[in-house]
């Protein structure tokens, strides 16, 4: 779900690139980022939540969009350690990135069932 969402976030944001060729070295691409994506964001993710718990309660969860254009950016920063052609362009597009991520994720998580819902 992670490497479709990253995939609509490089079709729909300047600033957010794979700059692969061949459809094969794409999907490989977009998987591997995916990955990196869910590991940042299932280690991280809570504990800037719980650091910083008060600062989502007074932005009434705005500051939330930061956060994630953050841990985009750091995925960025992993995916370079590996050598993948994945490259955000700066804040902004990371921020607008993450912003389609998240509604990417949540359309698919509507007609994807849970696992919790048997």
């Amino acid at each position: 779900m992670n490497a479709l969402a990253l995939w609509a976030a490089v079709f729909l944001i300047d600033g957010i690139d794979v700059t692969t060729q061949d459809t094969a070295g794409q999907i490989m691409v977009y998987l591997a980022v995916g990955v990196i994506f869910g590991v940042v964001n299932a280690i991280i993710k809570p504990i800037v939540k719980a650091v910083g718990c008060l600062f989502y309660a007074l932005t009434l969860g705005l500051i939330g969009l930061v956060v994630n254009a953050l841990l985009l950016l750091l995925t960025n920063w992993i995916a370079g350690l590996f050598d993948l052609p994945f490259h955000i362009e700066g804040f902004w597009p990371a921020f607008w990135g993450a912003l389609v991520i998240s509604i990417v994720s949540w359309i698919f998580s509507m007609f994807l069932p849970d696992k919790n819902d048997d």
